[in-house]
């Protein structure tokens, strides 16, 4: 359709529904249908609210009146073979505008038509989202936040289908597509059929702890700002690191292929690799150890703390979790009592994504250990050590964002959220 015709059409509309203004009020939903290239009727999707105000009458006489005017507005919409379908839909009123969506035609979209439609959008007032009615979008959307096993569902996550189906068994609607419940469940970003691990902070000082660490990022301790000779080290350990020795040598890429590498191997031995992270310098310290425990963490503090800048510093503040090579009040005085300008500092139980060692061994993992193909443990430690220098080089600090305000933030937003709906940090 024209946008000739169609703007005769509205204005032929709109020039009846003046005419008998005064004795007529009706509201309809008016889908048009006009004819196609073929012959056959076709449906523009769109729907036009029309409300004209007036003066009621009772009887007879205002039904004929009504089918008469009905008649008259067929005639009027559109080219000869057109025709209109009058529908009653139970909805809510919707916002006075005419529609017309993009598809126009069976045979796809119509640029004449869409342009046209763009032309009679009112943009005061936006077209209804459809015809459910609101309760029922929430009712849905509340459904989706349930977990299956309070539903009675046999399921540990939902899918978009499942979620279609329990919504027909509670019989909140009879019929609704998965593309719709998909449509309303995205407008608030809710996926039941997505997981996270993690783990909840049971650690009654947990908000105390992580903050002295995050002040420390920001070269803060105790409210008072770091000075020169003063540094940060992250410190932990990376365990059971395997040398596989593959059993077919590995074949580099060619054009159209990646790295082949062989899935059956021989064991060779593991490490446990302890490093420590100077976290305003970059700075890597590292060793490989057969295991780990309380003499190898403290031959790595040997190993940097023998050193400058940090023999002769004012104080070195050593972070790290609770594991067992380091943990307590015993760790502290074993390493003050070696090193007195040393500072301990636990973080709080498991919030190891608090300590920026933590991140440097995710790229080790992805850049060293993936795919683990090494001929021997030796081959292993020499590759381990010479990723740390080459890191030094072309590393930077990391840009840590995460402060003690923020911490604030999610610690009271998981106080005000009810159960079972925590966000994770």
């Amino acid at each position: 359709m024209t946008p000739l015709c169609l703007t005769t059409v509205f204005l032929n509309l709109s020039t009846l529904f003046h005419k008998y203004s005064n004795v007529l009020k009706f509201e309809d939903n008016i889908v048009l249908w006009y004819g196609d290239s073929q012959g056959g009727p076709s449906p523009c999707r769109g729907k036009a609210h029309i409300v004209s105000y007036c003066l009621q009458r009772k009887g007879s006489s205002l039904n004929a009146a009504r089918e008469g005017i009905r008649y008259r507005i067929i005639m009027l919409c559109g080219p000869r073979r057109s025709f209109c379908a009058l529908m009653d839909f139970p909805t809510t009123r919707s916002p006075h505008v005419w529609i017309c969506d993009g598809k126009s035609s069976v045979s796809g979209e119509s640029g004449s038509s869409n342009n046209a439609c763009q032309g009679l959008k009112n943009s005061l007032a936006p077209a209804a989202p459809g015809l459910f009615p609101p309760e029922l979008v929430v009712q849905v959307k509340a459904l989706a936040c349930e977990l299956p096993a309070s539903l009675g569902i046999p399921l540990s996550r939902m899918s978009i289908s499942d979620v279609v189906r329990e919504v027909r068994r509670a019989g909140l609607a009879a019929q609704i597509s998965d593309s719709t419940v998909w449509r309303w469940l995205s407008e608030d970003a809710i996926k039941p059929w997505q997981h996270r691990c993690w783990i909840f902070p049971r650690d009654p000082d947990f908000a105390a702890k992580a903050s002295r660490i995050l002040d420390l990022y920001e070269r803060i301790f105790e409210r008072e700002p770091l000075k020169d000779d003063e540094f940060v080290l992250s410190t932990d350990e990376k365990t059971s690191i395997q040398a596989r020795a593959r059993k077919h040598s590995t074949l580099p890429p060619r054009p159209g292929e990646s790295i082949r590498v062989e899935h059956e191997y021989k064991r060779g031995g593991a490490w446990a690799y302890l490093a420590a992270l100077d976290v305003h310098r970059a700075k890597l310290f590292g060793r490989c150890e057969r295991s780990t425990g309380i003499a190898p963490f403290e031959r790595l503090v040997d190993q940097v703390m023998n050193q400058q800048p940090y023999r002769e510093a004012r104080r070195v503040f050593w972070i790290m979790d609770n594991g067992s090579s380091h943990r307590g009040i015993a760790c502290v005085k074993r390493l003050v009592g070696k090193y007195p300008h040393l500072v301990p500092v636990h973080g709080p139980v498991h919030a190891s994504w608090l300590n920026q060692i933590e991140i440097y061994f995710s790229i080790l993992q992805r850049k060293v250990l993936t795919p683990n193909d090494f001929s021997s443990l030796l081959a292993l430690e020499e590759r381990i050590m010479a990723f740390e220098r080459h890191y030094e080089v072309i590393a930077k600090p990391f840009e840590w964002k995460f402060t003690r305000h923020d911490l604030a933030e999610l610690l009271h937003r998981m106080q005000t959220v009810p159960a079972g709906l925590y966000v994770a940090a």
